[in-house]
């Protein structure tokens, strides 16, 4: 049985070889594009579980891909880039990846990255238990990984969003710290300078600012990290 199919969409073909002949040799299913267009013809026949995503392409960049991906729906991305400043972390984590990855980088690195996204991402197929939670204007299911308004209108969220929501619903009113966050969602694989935290909590923030006070559910607390402010209750 495939580990998942994966989308490579990199324009170094060199680079595009590489990775998908790591990614067959581990049972992965993999599809690779060299720039938007390529990819697009894919993603009309394929649903794939990941996409990777260079940054640097011809034509349409990947953060504009990205971004693109993004309000369609919430597979897993990985980005990569031969750029490895915070900045460029920071735009691409923004805009809705999931993680990134700069380069060069090591085989076992992007496969645990990969490991760690699908693992996340599969888990949105489980059966729905008995982890339902209510808060401000919201129903989360974290076993069937949905978010829904009250009313039933559903929220998308990215895996990475998803699991930061998880964390604060299973914690509410206590001040977790980065560290804490790193652990409870993704384990310690980013750097100390990373602001992967605080990227997704903005995202967080917007995604949730719709039908209620959102901004106020997540407050920052000046050295100490982010409080979730609302009261959350289970649900049968």
């Amino acid at each position: 049985m495939p580990a998942g199919t994966v989308l490579v969409v990199e324009d170094d073909a060199a680079i595009r070889q590489l990775v998908g002949e790591l990614l067959r040799r581990e049972d992965f299913e993999v599809e690779l594009a060299a720039e938007a267009q390529s990819m697009d013809l894919l993603l009309a026949r394929v649903r794939p579980d990941l996409v990777i995503l260079d940054v640097m392409l011809p034509g349409e960049s990947g953060l504009s891909i990205c971004r693109r991906l993004r309000a369609r729906d919430g597979v897993p991305i990985l980005m990569l880039s031969a750029k490895g400043e915070e900045v460029d972390r920071v735009i691409g984590l923004e805009i809705g990846a999931d993680d990134y990855l700069a380069k060069p980088f090591g085989p076992r690195e992007l496969l645990a990255r990969v490991r760690a996204l699908l693992r996340r991402g599969r888990e949105s197929s489980a059966p729905a238990a008995d982890r339902r939670f209510a808060f401000l204007g919201f129903v989360i299911d974290l076993d069937a990984r949905r978010l829904e308004t009250a009313g039933g209108e559903p929220v998308t969220l990215t895996s990475a969003e998803f699991d930061l929501l998880a964390c604060f619903v299973l914690r509410p009113r206590r001040v977790l710290s980065r560290d804490q966050i790193l652990d409870a969602t993704r384990g310690r694989s980013f750097e100390a300078y990373d602001r992967t935290v605080d990227m997704v909590t903005s995202r967080l923030r917007k995604k949730l600012a719709g039908p209620g006070p959102g901004s106020e559910l997540i407050a920052t607390v000046r050295n100490g990290g982010y409080l979730f402010t609302a009261q959350v209750r289970r649900l049968p």
